[in-house]
């Protein structure tokens, strides 16, 4: 069955708004003070984020695709399997879903980050930044990442890789919730300690536009310096992969 645009984008919406929910409710239960999941670290952060994104694949899967990323609908765009007409619709609906996501995350864990008093772990629950600045080196590790998660997205949506792909719509639900949680897990594990693995346009910039708005307490900066690059890096890495992916189909 085909579902409207306007459909399409609820999906897309409601699917990005549990993606951030869950993954930054991680990152403040592993973080925030007086939380009972201190102290978890990287690996249940990591996993966390699969199934998060396993969990919004099953929502917006059957009926949008399941982008849930800016960047994978212009790459999938760029490899001629998304319409390009609806790629800033459903980047709209995305943005709009990790917004409201951010801001559901502080207000979940609001008494704790009340009682947080380190500014950079109470950004960290909304948005990436890197261990070691260098914004070049930064971009480098944001466009391999994308690259990584775009290329086999779209190389698991090839008709070999699927059972019945029929009238469906390309994206994560394409490939499955399941593999896509074990996807999103080993990017993280492999190529996430750099810049903490954004590889998302709408998972990095709309928390962080929560985070600026949000009456967090004694919150601090936003870190707009940096926020370009979670957003051009993955950008670049996503049509980088499409292009991979049209001179390989080239080559057959």
């Amino acid at each position: 069955m085909e579902y409207g645009l306007f459909f399409r984008c609820v999906m897309e919406f409601l699917g990005t708004f549990v993606l951030l929910l869950l993954g930054g409710g991680v990152v403040a239960c592993v973080n925030l003070t007086k939380s009972k999941g201190v102290g978890g670290g990287w690996v249940t952060i990591t996993i966390a984020w699969g199934l998060a994104v396993m969990c919004g694949v099953l929502i917006a899967g059957p009926y949008s695709g399941a982008h849930l990323n800016p960047a994978l609908s212009v790459g999938l765009a760029v490899a001629g399997k998304f319409a390009w007409s609806d790629v800033l619709p459903y980047i709209i609906a995305q943005m709009a879903g990790g917004i409201l996501g951010g801001l559901a995350v502080y207000v979940f864990y609001k008494d704790h980050f009340d009682v947080t008093e380190d500014k950079d772990i109470k950004l960290a629950v909304f948005c990436t930044s890197p261990a070691i600045r260098n914004f070049r080196r930064n971009l480098v590790c944001e466009i391999l990442g994308t690259f990584v998660l775009v290329l086999v997205i779209l190389f698991m949506s090839e008709e070999a890789n699927i059972a019945k792909m029929g009238d469906s719509p390309i994206g994560l639900g394409t490939i499955g919730a399941l593999p896509v949680a074990f996807l999103i897990v080993v990017i993280g594990m492999s190529l996430g300690g750099t810049t903490g693995y954004a590889i998302n346009p709408a998972r990095d910039l709309g928390p962080r536009i929560a985070h600026a708005i949000a009456p967090i307490k004694d919150k601090g900066s936003s870190d707009w310096e940096y926020s370009w690059v979670p957003i051009v890096g993955p950008v670049i890495g996503a049509i980088t992969a499409a292009l991979v992916f049209a001179v390989v189909k080239a080559l057959m």
